[in-house]
């Protein structure tokens, strides 16, 4: 079963770690992606630019607004992802908690829905 794997950054908390932290968190994220990569359980992950640099679209009464940065001011916010495999959602918890981005934010672990099933359920 696959799971996405949320790290959300909180920048007050990241800028408080003691110089050298942060880059040696990142070495350690590394290994383990490239460890969980090498058993197959890790199928995707990427890093997001900051939040400053996005575009939000929304489309109301047939009209699209384009604005800049996010919709909504938020202390957290998604900085990347990982796309996991497991067992179970309790296999994904454990997995999640081994990276240590839960110090400087949180870790979202969703369940993926099956869009295969969805687009036989819709006939698409």
């Amino acid at each position: 079963m696959k799971f996405l794997v949320m790290i959300y950054c909180d920048d007050a908390l990241l800028e408080a770690l003691p110089e050298g932290e942060f880059d040696s968190m990142m070495r350690g994220c590394f290994a383990r992606a490239d460890a969980l990569r090498a058993e197959g359980r890790l199928h995707d992950s990427m890093q997001l630019e900051s939040p400053q640099e996005a575009k939000s679209l929304r489309m109301r009464d047939d009209k699209m607004s384009v604005v800049d940065g996010p919709f909504a001011e938020a202390k957290e916010y998604l900085g990347g992802f990982n796309v996991i495999e497991a067992a179970d959602m309790d296999e994904a918890v454990r997995i999640a908690s081994e990276f240590p981005w839960s110090r400087t934010g949180r870790i979202e672990v969703r369940p993926v829905r099956d869009m295969d099933a969805v687009r036989r359920r819709v006939g698409a």
